[in-house]
């Protein structure tokens, strides 16, 4: 009655807080598998920022609920965003839910667990629903464990923050998962430094506005912010190579952030930075509190620091109100600064948001066409980005054997460009240099530098990688 299995849904916070339900439950004894149906128990980790993942958490949980009706010892939770944001009403229509946890609670769910079956194996009446979505003080300092089964992880996301002061008209964050909650930077350096002695060699610090981490909890030294100063402190860790975050926002976009892409080896050449419009007036109606001059001032910025930077950002279209004209606006900003990657969403209503007594005026074939052109961008300025480096040797740390391929692995580059090389399972967590053959808009493929992987055996960086770090390919833009 112990075998579990999660299923995820949403942003790579909602990732980080089931790695860390999983590493709870496996010091009690659960065991996991690797489909819903060989499982005792399954925990739905659900997102509530699209309407698209909440439509698909739910269908999920409805088709599981009517299993339980034939299996009545089998237990189905429901954790996360959509959880805290629908609260007891989801029960309206998933009555045989039996756990329903919110964002500030995840660290309860071993005790619930363990209280439930305890209970079915006495043979006593079945509990009702266990409802826990109440704020508790701390529970930004519960997502610390890692889910270390199956070997040493080669990247790894680390929570140092949870919580969002913003007020965006389109967001249910801050409603979500509440204020903003930083973690101290002793308890952040203590965990990657136990990662980077488990062979950890890539850390993703998380958080929804990750740049304002600690910005009213501690204090500015020497004119650097809590977070470049979280940086310089991760930057020290011996056995960490590699350094990413996300998601900042402008606001928080100082000075002292960029000068950190010019003197940081670690903090790799790759920023995602949420634009959301190319319109000020749209901008302004999502409650975003900059102009598309101050966004573009900031990359202008990061590119003076580091020209051959990678850069995604966050675009929604159909926003209530859009005009044509708005729309052209932020293509052709998007066109302009040249984005590598790109989430773009078409606009959707969500329950609790300022912008959800707008409605959603935009026609669904609009937002539709809106999203494929943007889109086609995209695809043509990613290709062209990645054919420039055919020819050249990138650095790529080496994460498993690809899906598809016999004796293929894959990695990223610094740039987080994913490539696609022949290799073998002994270079799963190095550095090697990988020279580049082939290009398409989302995968580089390549093979080893032969010669370069004398060190590599040893956890170094090889000459050839070294070179390939500090020197790689530039773009025009």
């Amino acid at each position: 009655m112990n075998r579990v299995y999660i299923k995820t849904y949403g942003c790579q916070m909602n990732e980080r807080d089931s790695e860390e339900v999983a590493a709870l439950l496996r010091a009690r004894g659960y065991a996991f598998v690797d489909h819903e149906d060989d499982a005792d128990i399954v925990l739905l980790n659900t997102c509530s920022v699209r309407d698209q993942a909440e439509q698909k958490a739910i269908g999920k949980a409805g088709r599981l609920a009517r299993r339980k009706r034939k299996e009545p010892n089998f237990i189905l939770g429901v954790m996360g965003c959509m959880a805290q944001n629908r609260g007891g009403a989801i029960l309206d229509s998933l009555p045989d839910l039996d756990l329903l946890i919110g964002t500030q609670k995840f660290h309860r769910v071993p005790e619930h667990l363990d209280a439930m079956i305890e209970t079915m194996r006495g043979q006593g009446p079945r509990p009702s629903t266990v409802i826990d979505l109440e704020e508790e003080a701390g529970s930004q300092n519960t997502i610390k464990g890692h889910d270390v089964e199956g070997g040493p992880k080669v990247s790894a996301f680390v929570s140092i923050m949870q919580g969002c002061n913003m007020k965006c008209a389109y967001c249910i964050v801050p409603k979500t998962r509440g204020a903003e909650r930083g973690r101290p930077i002793d308890a952040i350096i203590e965990e990657v430094e136990q990662l980077a002695a488990n062979g950890t060699r890539e850390v993703t610090l998380l958080g929804q506005i990750v740049n304002q981490y600690g910005i009213r909890e501690f204090p500015f030294v020497d004119g650097k912010s809590p977070f470049v100063q979280l940086l310089e402190r991760v930057h020290a860790v011996d056995g960490i190579e590699r350094i990413r975050f996300t998601s900042p926002h402008p606001v928080g976009f100082k000075q002292d952030l960029i000068d950190c892409y010019g003197r940081l080896p670690k903090l790799c050449e790759y920023v995602h930075f949420p634009m959301q419009s190319g319109s000020d007036r749209i901008l302004k109606a999502m409650r975003r509190p900059y102009s598309i001059a101050k966004f573009k001032s900031i990359i202008a910025a990061l590119r003076a620091v580091r020209p051959d930077v990678y850069l995604s950002t966050d675009v929604i279209v159909g926003f209530p109100g859009e005009t044509e004209e708005d729309f052209e606006a932020t293509r052709q900003v998007f066109c302009e600064l040249g984005f590598d990657m790109a989430f773009i969403f078409k606009y959707s209503p969500r329950l609790g948001t300022t912008a959800e007594e707008l409605g959603d005026p935009v026609p669904k074939a609009v937002k539709e066409a809106r999203n494929q052109i943007l889109l086609n961008h995209l695809s043509e300025r990613s290709l062209a980005r990645n054919q420039q480096l055919v020819g050249s040797v990138q650095e790529v740390l080496v994460e498993e054997p690809a899906r598809r391929g016999e004796n293929l692995y894959t990695g990223r580059t610094r740039g987080f460009r994913r490539v696609v090389f022949p290799g073998s399972a002994r270079l799963v967590g190095q550095l090697v240099p990988v020279l580049i053959h082939e290009a398409t808009a989302s995968t580089l493929s390549g093979e080893l530098v032969l010669g370069g992987l004398e060190e590599s055996e040893g956890g170094g960086v090889s000459d050839a990688a070294q070179a390939a770090q500090s020197a790689p390919a530039s773009a025009t833009h």
